[in-house]
């Protein structure tokens, strides 16, 4: 075999090698819980001396480490790996990456449910479970810097846990930039008037801490009683105002092709935080791939189809921002 062949697969080889660990927090609210979720801490190899690590934050619902969801989308699960592919990406630019298995998702969906009924959860076990493990990761000397990294819902999370921790920097990636009941409010426009409008007064009533009796059948997904003491806990915040707490670094990403979170929400928390560094990427979708155009069709294979890439520029944005000392 050629010597130049032999070098050329040995430089390959080193730009892909890392390393994975298990990382674990165990959740302890409410008061009484005793429920262990699973991570996967990933380093660079052959590195010398302290690297960043970047915590990946997923989005709502049972969405895993790996930003996978067993809920169909078109009659298809979440498939597309997103946060597994971001990952590869930034470790072979020497960044570490951790992400974790948020409550009732991944390998603790069944533990979760039994042990903590939906009507319990609220908003702010998400962000202590956030916390848990930046402290973790705060206290490893391996890592010079911890970057948090919030997808979607998880962009809130991430956002009240960078600052809860004093975190090096912050990023939204397809994040909302207003309250929650505000976000919903332009997708319930499509219904007949008499139920947008009833739909508008329960959100109110939510917004304002009072639960909702009967709320339209159509709706039973996001206000139906169970979930209902988790909304109001949600909507006690507002992304745009919460970012202003945050006092380091941010990096604001969104895709022009995102069907879940508009531009004008990264917009928004642009205008939050105008010293914010915002990237808009025209083609990208919420799962962080590019759609080839602008059918819905084609925006869905980026969540069913992890063979997909990633946003060209995009990992290599975050990784430049991750090394960043401001």
């Amino acid at each position: 075999m050629p010597f130049l062949f032999l070098l050329l697969l040995g430089l390959s080889g080193a730009a892909l090698a890392q390393t994975s660990e298990p990382i674990r927090y165990t959740a302890t609210e409410p008061a009484g819980l005793s429920l262990t979720l699973d991570g996967t801490l990933t380093l660079p190899a052959m590195t010398k001396g302290a690297v960043p690590v970047v915590l990946l934050i997923a989005g709502s619902g049972p969405t895993d480490r790996d930003c996978n969801n067993p809920t169909p989308v078109m009659g298809k699960t979440v498939q597309g790996a997103s946060f597994r592919l971001l990952t590869d990406s930034l470790v072979q630019q020497g960044v570490a990456v951790a992400r974790y298995d948020k409550r009732y998702s991944g390998k603790n969906l069944l533990a979760a449910s039994a042990l903590l009924k939906m009507i319990d959860m609220r908003f702010d076990y998400y962000v202590s479970d956030a916390v848990g493990f930046i402290r973790q990761l705060q206290a490893d000397k391996r890592f010079s810097r911890v970057v948090v990294a919030g997808h979607s819902e998880g962009s809130l999370v991430g956002m009240l846990a960078a600052t809860k921790t004093k975190a090096d920097a912050f990023v939204s990636l397809s994040g909302p930039g207003q309250n929650i009941a505000d976000a919903i409010r332009p997708q319930l426009a499509t219904l007949p008037d008499a139920q947008r409008e009833l739909a508008y007064r329960d959100l109110d009533s939510l917004r304002a801490g009072q639960p909702v009796r009967q709320p339209p059948m159509v709706l039973m997904s996001l206000m139906g009683p169970l979930i209902q003491p988790y909304v109001m806990s949600w909507m006690k915040y507002d992304p745009s105002v919460e970012i202003r707490q945050f006092r380091g670094p941010v990096l604001l990403v969104n895709g022009g092709r995102d069907i879940q979170v508009a531009v004008t929400e990264a917009e928004a928390l642009k205008k939050a935080r105008p010293d914010a560094r915002l990237v808009i990427y025209p083609d990208m979708t919420h799962m962080l791939k590019n759609s080839v155009s602008a059918s819905i069709d084609d925006n869905l294979k980026t969540y069913h189809d992890p063979t997909l890439p990633l946003t060209p520029g995009l990992a290599s944005e975050l990784a430049r921002f991750a090394r960043q000392k401001q």
